[in-house]
């Protein structure tokens, strides 16, 4: 894996901070250099919310992301605002339920997933950032169910226990799409 720099974007309320949280305790557990930096405008539910998470083989110097390797924009106005800083020759991930323009980049590898219409399809309004998540995980090859098991209960806290089987199943449907 070397290192990869990954930007999530969206609004509050997308769990795009959660997701973030959720990479990075999965490079943790596989031992993995790691950093998770929030950041979210002071709305919280319905403002900007954004989060830069790295894993590497070696320690992580800046925990600023500001060529992400992987985009991963939950509403227009992220991918709007971070198309042009992703590497030449890196990826992103587009929530094509809620962005219908495309990509203009050529130099780019590019996942349009319907991520909230298959969320609300599967009774899981809340979970479309984990479908993304899981489909992430499955391009490049992270997949792993220990790794995915063991992060999932590090993020998902005792009171809500009943959510780990929601989020597995989401990050399922991610990896099959």
């Amino acid at each position: 894996m070397a290192t990869t720099q990954f930007l999530f974007a969206g609004f509050g309320g997308q769990g795009i901070l959660f997701s973030g949280k959720f990479l990075a305790y999965k490079g943790l557990i596989e031992d993995k250099q790691v950093s998770w930096l929030p950041s979210y405008g002071p709305e919280m539910r319905g403002g900007t919310a954004s989060c830069s998470v790295i894993i590497s083989d070696t320690p992580v110097g800046s925990p600023i992301v500001s060529k992400p390797d992987v985009l991963v924009a939950m509403n227009l106005p992220s991918l709007d605002k971070y198309e042009a800083s992703v590497v030449k020759g890196g990826t992103i991930f587009v929530d094509s339920t809620l962005i219908e323009r495309k990509v203009n980049r050529t130099d780019v590898t590019v996942h349009y997933i319907p991520a909230t219409r298959l969320a609300n399809e599967n009774g899981m309004p809340t979970l479309a950032n984990m479908i993304i998540v899981g489909k992430i995980l499955a391009e490049m090859n992270q997949f792993n169910m220990n790794g995915v098991n063991k992060a999932l209960s590090k993020v998902i806290s005792a009171r809500h226990a009943d959510m780990l089987d929601f989020n597995l199943k989401a990050l399922n449907i991610g990896k099959e799409n």
